[in-house]
């Protein structure tokens, strides 16, 4: 088989009624739903599959929602025998992808991304903060994007996504003015994202405290992949990283490009996204295009999907 990567998205691909059909079709997909709705003590699976879209969006119901909807997924993949060497997630994706290597617990995931969520809210009041995807930027000019919004508050580069993408995050008066300089400096488009907290940055950082109490109380098992994290673009080499790892990932920015990158060098030519949501799938081709390398992006995220790309996994094996 092509050497493979499981790849799993972050925050803002959820939706109303993701995941439905693999409880309705899949055993073990539908275990994980339940497991969940055990495990937090609430019924989740309902607010997936039937409840309002405001409730979902609220970051401590988000994260355990997206983390129980992909791991769902990778069980339906899992089932069929079908493996990988490498993994990575986009932010929140992080810990399905450690929940894949066998180093925490689904369980555990569980209750620490949604304690996650509310630190993340917490550390910065409504109305504050917030988040923007700048297209189009050529990064020689992202210095002056930031130097621009320095006297109206706290502006930090939240993810580099793709050649093409960069999200800024931080103060909101500082948001708009750096928006306003990108596009002056020939950005296609500057976009301000529909999220309630400025995320990935250093006004974050009493939110990655809280975090590491909580990772303090799991036991991490050695590593069985190899994942590779947000914070610095490479393979986390030991369990006793991983808790430093994910609690800096709060508030340091998300190095998606470079993490493709490395994966890309380390021979990666497969990627297959497993979870809500296709974005991760279009950041990947990008990336491969602008290295020049052929890469191909799968994108697992309803039954339909899932089957096509079951039956071309089979074919590569």
């Amino acid at each position: 088989m092509n050497k493979a990567a499981f790849i799993f998205p972050g925050q803002g691909a959820q939706y109303i009624g993701m995941g439905h059909d693999f409880y309705e079709n899949i055993k073990e997909s539908r275990m994980i739903f339940d497991e969940a709705d055990d495990v937090l003590n609430m019924d989740l699976s309902n607010l997936i599959f039937n409840g309002n879209e405001e409730d979902l969006k609220k970051t401590e119901n988000t994260q355990p929602a997206i983390l129980a909807t992909s791991i769902a997924m990778l069980k339906a993949i899992q089932k069929e025998g079908i493996d990988c060497e490498y993994t990575a997630g986009l932010s929140l994706g992080e810990y399905s992808s450690i929940v894949m290597s066998k180093s925490l617990e689904f369980s555990d995931a569980l209750k620490i991304v949604r304690e996650r969520g509310k630190f993340m809210q917490e550390a910065v009041p409504l109305g504050v903060g917030g988040m923007a995807a700048l297209l189009g930027l050529n990064r020689l000019n992202l210095p002056e994007v930031l130097e621009a919004s320095e006297e109206y508050g706290i502006v930090e580069v939240a993810n580099y996504n793709s050649p093409e993408q960069i999200v800024i995050s931080g103060e909101l008066a500082g948001i708009k003015i750096a928006c306003d300089k990108a596009l002056e400096l020939g950005a296609k488009k500057a976009v301000q994202l529909p999220v309630s907290a400025p995320f990935h940055t250093s006004m974050l950082a009493s939110a990655g405290v809280k975090l590491a109490n909580e990772l303090e109380k799991v036991n991490l098992k050695r590593l069985d992949k190899k994942v590779v994290s947000n914070v610095d673009g490479k393979s986390i080499k030991s369990k006793e990283e991983i808790k430093e790892k994910l609690v800096n990932q709060v508030s340091k920015s998300v190095l998606w490009q470079q993490s493709v990158e490395y994966m890309i060098n380390e021979g990666v030519d497969t990627f297959v996204e497993i979870g809500p949501g296709k974005s991760l799938c279009g950041f990947v081709k990008r990336i491969g295009k602008s290295m020049d390398v052929d890469v191909k992006s799968l994108n697992v995220s309803n039954l339909e999907s899932y089957y096509e790309v079951i039956e071309i996994l089979r074919k590569w094996a």
